[in-house]
């Protein structure tokens, strides 16, 4: 489930966890994962947080390793975005879309299995990188 909006701000970023609780107004709490774009932490999403059951959990600055939903989002970008000419912002947002349809639909596919490896894998050695370690080709 996402939201593709035209403008980045609060009210269009509230517009996501709004969406995700409409279906179950009074249900289990939901985990927000923000990053640290300043439309991700303003008041008007931290109020709407307390008042229905939802959890912010914000992640460092520079530590794109330690959102476990990342290595979900760099085979959907290089499946939908990268290198790709959309005619009109809906067509835009309907292909991240498609291509979450067809994952789900096929969550066991051993190519796509295999696509969220590889971009766990390099997430997770930028670790190093980002905190000033050499690049593991480096020290070999």
């Amino acid at each position: 489930m996402g939201v593709n909006p035209r403008n980045k701000g609060t009210a269009n970023t509230l517009a996501a966890p709004k969406l995700i609780r409409a279906p179950d107004p009074d249900g289990a709490a939901i985990s927000i994962v923000p990053d640290n774009l300043s439309a991700h932490t303003g008041a008007d999403i931290r109020r709407w947080a307390e008042q229905n059951k939802a959890e912010r959990c914000p992640i460092s600055a520079y530590a794109s390793w330690a959102n476990p939903f990342e290595a979900h989002f760099g085979p959907l970008r290089q499946f939908t975005l990268v290198n790709s000419y959309h005619r009109s912002h809906p067509a835009q947002t309907r292909a991240p879309h498609a291509c979450l349809r067809r994952r789900n639909a096929h969550a066991r596919h051993p190519d796509l299995l295999t696509a969220q490896r590889k971009e766990h894998t390099r997430i997770r050695g930028e670790k190093g990188i980002r905190w000033g370690e050499r690049p593991l080709n480096a020290i070999a």
